[in-house]
């Protein structure tokens, strides 16, 4: 396959190579949002179950919460949407957005922002976390035996200024996300787990949703980091 007609192929379907055939056919569409494909990706649904960790991971999420990056509140049935828009970036990279909103209630909305690129360095996706892309997040995928998606993220890298350091395994988190598509009700249907190796769950979230798939003519600024990383 030549390198032009790779880089016509979404970021997870590089990511996943023939592997992202066996994605049950709606995620292969979901996940096939790109900049050569012309269209974006918007869900809406319901999480029907927001939960989080002990009271002291509290903290934590309260200061992810400034840059969108997990919050402290937890709750059931929640109505929320996923906005999935490809753009190319400041740096000429084709860039997903992956940005959360949740209604949580008494008039107050959460939102967890990411953008996603592949990286060819690394052979994967690398997941930009928050408003600033402050954390770079290498990505696992793959296909699950019924054709759903499996993620799990790996090392994390955080970037501000001249300021750059991997994250010890003992002081993060790791996201387990299942997300496939449910044939009996046509939904799509996610499950995320952000849990350390010794104190268990942090944050999670479980819901379904259904999709719409806009044609892309330019993304709005709202949906992009306010700050571009280059490093990964």
């Amino acid at each position: 396959m030549s390198d032009d007609t790779t880089t016509d192929l979404s970021i997870f379907a590089r990511a996943l190579g023939e592997d992202f055939g066996r994605l049950q056919p709606q995620l292969q569409r979901r996940f096939g949002v790109g900049v050569a494909a012309g269209y974006g990706c918007v869900g809406s649904g319901v999480m029907r179950e927001i939960r989080k960790g002990p009271w002291w991971v509290r903290p934590f999420l309260l200061l992810g919460a400034t840059r969108n990056i997990m919050f402290p509140e937890s709750g059931e049935d929640l109505p929320f949407q996923i906005d999935n828009y490809p753009y190319t970036d400041g740096f000429g990279r084709e860039t997903v957005t992956f940005v959360r909103t949740m209604e949580i209630g008494r008039g107050k909305r959460r939102r967890f922002d990411a953008t996603m690129i592949y990286s060819e360095a690394a052979g994967r996706v690398i997941d930009y976390l928050g408003t600033h892309q402050h954390l770079a997040v290498d990505l696992g995928l793959s296909v699950t035996a019924e054709g759903g998606l499996r993620l799990v993220s790996g090392e994390q890298r955080f970037y501000e200024g001249r300021i750059a350091f991997r994250f010890p395994a003992f002081f993060t988190g790791r996201a387990y996300l299942n997300e496939y598509f449910d044939e009996a009700i046509q939904r799509y249907v996610i499950d995320l787990e952000v849990r350390h190796t010794r104190f268990g769950l942090l944050f999670g979230y479980r819901g379904e949703f259904s999709c719409v798939f806009p044609e892309v003519v330019e993304v709005a600024g709202a949906l992009k980091p306010y700050r571009e990383e280059l490093r990964e």
